[in-house]
């Protein structure tokens, strides 16, 4: 390949977009003295002054997607099943039809406050509504359409081939999903897995490769462990805690790809898409050079501006009807039995054992917020603000960030997405992520206090 195949234009194609994406998504700005993201700003000022109506927003298209799937399902409509988008989107099996209809019903009582007040409070479907969905509306927005200018234009060709050598022997994944996990652990959690459904359903990941992405690297964003380190009252503490999330997290991302369920999901790609192979890097070539190349050449293909916005359209649309309905019906769930059950604390105590070898103060309550951090990872830090020793509170806000799996967001995120993962999987993998994450917690709480 030679180089004057490429002009100034065709790098400038790939280089701006790009860097207008990274900038957007993933680097942390100063605002009013208050490390955020560009596009936590966006959603800040539409909450701010629509805010109001975005719980009724998040119903009428959790309600439409009901609606037009039974519609499909039943009438079997022409415009739905001739059109591959439409039919994505609302021709469904009878599971998604149902986790619609119950997120609907949900919906109308959390926002009408109807119904029995365990449902609708505050604590449960209030909180998922008004609290979460809110939120996911606008960012759902905003990442949807910023999204192309990550993928569309050339960077993950060039941040792939380059990084194709650390990714694959050390965390068994393609380059490209270095990305990834950047997105996900710089920006936020959400867009990362919308980002991996993405690039599985386009065939650039195997079911293996996307599944261990969606599981290993979604954390929540860096201002969100900011929200918990103030309900912990810890906040000082900021540097030592995000460092150990990081050494706790990277030893999980080394661990669980090599075991089961993960190292079991097999390495084929998602059948209704076309496998897209890592290509070879020619040996008379430097890996940046390639990857250069191999950017210019995907910036290229890009002739308009009609096709990128098309994406981003099908990107918010896919996140609105298909993910929105599936936190609604199971954080509502996760949230009611975490509230009004003893269930977490009955599946919290074998963990007292274990932090009392690893000599945690006050564990037995310390417990508690072990397991309950599956239904919420912001209910850990609620239940531990009562705690005493900061120790013990500084392992509680770790360990709800680490444990990455939790079912008012990111775990019905992953259930809402085509990503191979069923709720046995995630069930699994939160408890190994627990299992691995805890005693590197421990170990550095002891260091540092």
């Amino acid at each position: 390949m030679k180089e004057s195949h490429y002009t100034i234009g065709d790098y400038l194609k790939f280089i701006i977009p790009s860097l207008l994406g990274i900038f957007l998504l993933m680097i942390p700005i100063s605002v009013n003295g208050e490390i955020t993201l560009v596009v936590a700003v966006w959603v800040d000022f539409i909450e701010k002054y629509i805010g109001t109506a975005l719980p009724a927003l998040a119903v009428i298209l959790i309600a439409a997607s009901f609606i037009f799937a039974l519609a499909a399902t039943v009438f079997r409509p022409a415009f739905i099943l001739n059109s591959n988008m439409l039919r994505a989107l609302f021709y469904v099996g009878p599971i998604a039809l149902a986790t619609r209809g119950l997120a609907t019903i949900f919906g109308f009582m959390a926002l009408f406050q109807i119904g029995p007040e365990w449902i609708w409070s505050e604590d449960t479907g209030g909180f998922i509504l008004s609290g979460l969905l809110t939120t996911l509306v606008t960012i759902f927005f905003f990442a949807g359409y910023i999204l192309p200018l990550l993928l569309d234009f050339g960077l993950l060709e060039l941040v792939g081939t380059v990084m194709k050598k650390v990714m694959r022997p050390v965390f068994t994944l393609p380059g490209r999903s270095s990305i990834d996990s950047l997105v996900s652990w710089v920006g936020d959690g959400t867009i990362g897995v919308m980002l991996t459904n993405k690039q599985y359903e386009e065939g650039y990941y195997t079911k293996r490769e996307a599944a261990v992405i969606g599981t290993t690297f979604s954390l929540v964003s860096i201002d969100f462990t900011i929200v918990v380190l103030m309900e912990l009252d810890l906040v000082h503490m900021f540097l030592p805690y995000y460092g150990t999330i990081i050494l706790a997290g990277v030893a999980a991302a080394l661990i669980m790809p090599r075991i089961p369920p993960l190292s079991r999901k097999p390495d084929t790609f998602y059948e209704q898409a076309e496998a897209r192979e890592e290509e070879k890097v020619p040996e008379n070539i430097s890996l940046f050079k390639w990857g250069l190349h191999q950017a210019a050449d995907r910036a290229k293909d890009v002739k308009s501006v009609v096709p990128v916005l098309k994406g981003g359209t099908q990107n918010v649309l896919t996140m609105w009807l298909e993910v929105m309905p599936v936190v609604m019906a199971i954080g509502t769930i996760a949230t009611i039995i975490a509230e009004f059950t003893p269930i977490f604390a009955w599946l919290g105590a074998p963990f007292v054992p274990l932090l009392n070898l690893l000599q945690i103060p006050e564990a037995a309550a310390a417990a508690q917020t072990v397991v309950v951090g599956f239904a919420d990872m912001f209910l850990p830090a609620i239940l531990g603000s009562g705690i005493e020793s900061e120790m013990t509170r500084f392992v509680i806000g770790c360990l709800s960030v680490t444990q990455l799996i939790y079912m008012s967001e990111v775990g019905a995120l992953l259930l809402g997405s085509k990503l191979p993962l069923n709720m046995k999987d995630l069930i699994i993998i939160f408890i190994l992520r627990t299992l691995i994450t805890l005693p590197i917690i421990a170990l550095m709480a002891h260091i540092i206090f």
